[in-house]
């Protein structure tokens, strides 16, 4: 069976269950919260909130993390992984939590923020290059030259299961859900949700016009480089698409909505003047489908919004 294909076999449930089981003692569980969608000015509704962004090192990616790092065997050059910014911090993170050495690849595009969080995980920075894709290359050639334990951002398979346990986890705290609505990059993310959820309800893809990567990738029937600039692009902005995820969107994923920068910003703002939720530009981007009307909710659907990251830098 190509690798590819055999994801949508080895990404399922049980699979991310037992992922679980490993890398509980090490991450949060994090707050979902129910409101009226009215609050936001929009047609009444209730929405769920999954509030990810309050995750160990600010985002999702600690659970990506944490699986490669308890389920691999790490050698004693450490772990090395290419990063926008956020998933650096949650390697960084995790490696320090569990005393390996760890390098970190990112572009000049990642913020001083997330850099500075790196730094004081401990972890080695490397800045290299414009975009992920630079980073990514120089990440490989470091690799190959150490033999430090690569941990890919989205396209492993440890990586989709641990992402993969936020959906579990959201399952059990808000059950009643139809549709759910989560930002896309790379499609580490997404692939787990819709990995664990299957056919069970709607998972619904938001990425921004600026790095429209799954929607290239849906269009051509495969991978292929895109565009990847815009406000979110230290988090939604690689050339393309994980092979790993791939066939797990085409089977599970039902739609993919494209967003601007200014609906990212106008959520983003939002979220702080209604809920005083301060989520990053990425973290944002789902529920700018359904602030800016690009999302049109059906009567009566159940719908759950994934906040997913907050490492943002504030101005003093």
């Amino acid at each position: 069976m190509p690798l590819q294909a055999s994801a949508v076999a080895e990404v399922t449930r049980e699979a991310i269950r037992a992922t679980d089981g490993r890398i509980r003692p090490y991450i949060r569980r994090t707050p979902v919260i129910e409101v009226d969608a009215a609050d936001f000015g929009l047609p009444p509704a209730q929405l769920t909130f999954k509030l990810e962004l309050l995750q160990h090192a600010g985002s999702f990616k600690a659970r990506g993390a944490f699986a490669n790092l308890l389920t691999r065997e790490v050698p004693p050059a450490g772990v090395v992984a290419a990063s926008g910014g956020n998933h650096g911090v949650a390697v960084a993170f995790a490696a320090q939590k569990l005393g390996k050495p760890a390098t970190i690849f990112v572009p000049s595009v990642a913020s001083p923020e997330k850099m500075q969080r790196i730094r004081e995980r401990g972890a080695k920075l490397v800045v290299v290059g414009d975009r992920y894709a630079d980073a990514l290359a120089a990440s490989q050639k470091w690799q190959a030259e150490t033999g430090a334990m690569p941990v890919h951002a989205y396209d492993q398979l440890e990586t989709l299961l641990g992402q993969g346990t936020l959906a579990m986890e959201m399952q059990q705290q808000a059950p009643q859900i139809d549709s759910f609505l989560v930002s896309v990059g790379g499609g580490g993310l997404i692939g787990g949700v819709a990995a664990w959820y299957g056919n069970a309800i709607r998972v619904i893809g938001v990425e921004p016009e600026t790095a429209p990567t799954l929607t290239c990738a849906l269009r051509a029937g495969k991978p292929v480089d895109s565009p990847a600039g815009g406000i979110a692009a230290d988090s939604l902005a690689p050339k393309q698409v994980g092979q790993l995820m791939f066939p797990i969107a085409q089977k599970f994923v039902n739609s993919v909505i494209l967003v601007t920068d200014d609906e990212i910003r106008a959520a983003q703002n939002t979220l702080w003047q209604t809920l005083r939720v301060l989520a990053e530009p990425g973290g944002a981007a789902a529920f700018a489908a359904l602030l800016s009307g690009k999302y049109q909710p059906r009567e009566g659907e159940r719908i759950a919004v994934l906040v997913c990251g907050g490492n943002l830098e504030l101005k003093k």
